[in-house]
């Protein structure tokens, strides 16, 4: 297949995004002239411009706001000769085809695939034992993909994911001038996952403080106002809270010695930047960690009880409520794995 111009077509959270990212790196070690051109939501820019892998990042929100015969120029003029529809969007789908981009691929799973892609592909997430990095790769057989890669041969593209370093507000550096040993606690996922109590989150800070770890809860405004009340009253804890940018995040999390947080952007961003990432989870699919676990070199989950019969029968449950705060702080200090 001739490729000189690639679109990899991910529009929706940080998360999800993050688990894209290695099929780039193997378009790249594929097609070592290829142009890759990741197509994302504003609010990701920052991770895709990290991403050594990729060339190019164009913003869909731009696409958005304009007419429809500019945004049909526009998407013409990336020149593209394929496409690879990895979050399905109608309308990018069907833009892709008028402007005549000569390979578009696409899960056959979704019903305007069959009339916008030529390259449709037969497999099913919601069903699959795979993560969703791995389901990822699926998509790439029109490539020329045989075999899905491992998770360790997809943990080492994190590599690539190299953000540049940006100047902290004045008191988050300080913070960490005086406790240069911190752990960041993440307590919500802006209602993208199960969550972990906020109490919990509580009771290891206190935990981690004891052994000498200081302590930054981080997350937007709105998300500070639901945990504020709950934080301890230490010198060695600070709510970072609405104070920080997307790329002031990711300097912050590679600072750490760690993060903890349910299956949210935060925690894969801390994979990817190799500091410890213990996830919370419960074991019901499809939203257990062997879907979605953090990738990377330093990466960890819990689960109450794997064996939930509640999770078993996919039925609402709350078992992530009931992970100890103990079990969380020993993953820390590497006490257990």
């Amino acid at each position: 297949m001739n490729i000189e111009r690639i679109i990899i077509s991910r529009t929706d959270s940080i998360g999800d995004v993050l688990l894209t990212l290695p099929i780039c790196n193997w378009i790249k070690q594929q097609y070592p002239n290829a142009h890759i051109i990741f197509l994302g939501k504003n609010y990701t820019l920052p991770i895709l411009k990290a991403y050594t892998a990729i060339d190019e990042v164009c913003d869909w929100s731009a696409f958005e706001e304009l007419p429809t015969v500019q945004r049909l120029s526009k998407f013409r003029s990336l020149n593209a000769d394929a496409i690879i529809h990895v979050f399905p969007n109608k309308e990018i789908a069907n833009l892709a085809k008028k402007v005549k981009i000569p390979h578009r691929i696409g899960t056959s799973h979704r019903s305007f695939h069959l009339l916008t892609c030529n390259h449709k592909v037969n497999f099913t997430r919601k069903r699959s034992d795979k993560h969703e990095s791995q389901l990822n790769f699926e998509l790439l057989r029109p490539l020329g993909l045989k075999e899905i890669p491992s998770m360790e041969e997809i943990a080492a593209s994190t590599a690539l994911f190299q953000p540049t370093a940006q100047q902290l507000p004045e008191v988050v550096a300080q913070f960490i001038e005086q406790h240069p040993d911190f752990v960041i606690l993440h307590p919500k996922s802006q209602g993208s996952a199960l969550e972990w109590p906020t109490e919990k989150y509580a009771a290891l800070s206190n935990l981690l403080n004891k052994e000498g770890i200081a302590v930054a809860f981080t997350g937007t405004e709105k998300e500070g106002v639901a945990f504020r009340g709950y934080l301890p009253g230490s010198e060695m804890v600070i709510d970072t809270s609405g104070l920080l940018t997307l790329e002031q995040l990711m300097t912050l999390i590679g600072k750490s010695r760690g993060i903890v947080a349910c299956s949210t952007g935060p925690l894969h961003i801390g994979g990817f930047l190799g500091v410890k990432a213990v996830g919370l989870f419960s074991s019901r699919k499809p939203i257990h960690p062997g879907r979605w676990h953090a990738i990377g070199k330093d990466t960890h989950y819990l689960v109450n009880d794997e064996n939930c019969p509640n999770c078993a029968k996919k039925t609402t449950c709350k078992c992530i409520e009931n992970i100890a705060p103990e079990r969380v702080s020993d993953v820390l200090l590497g006490k257990s794995s």
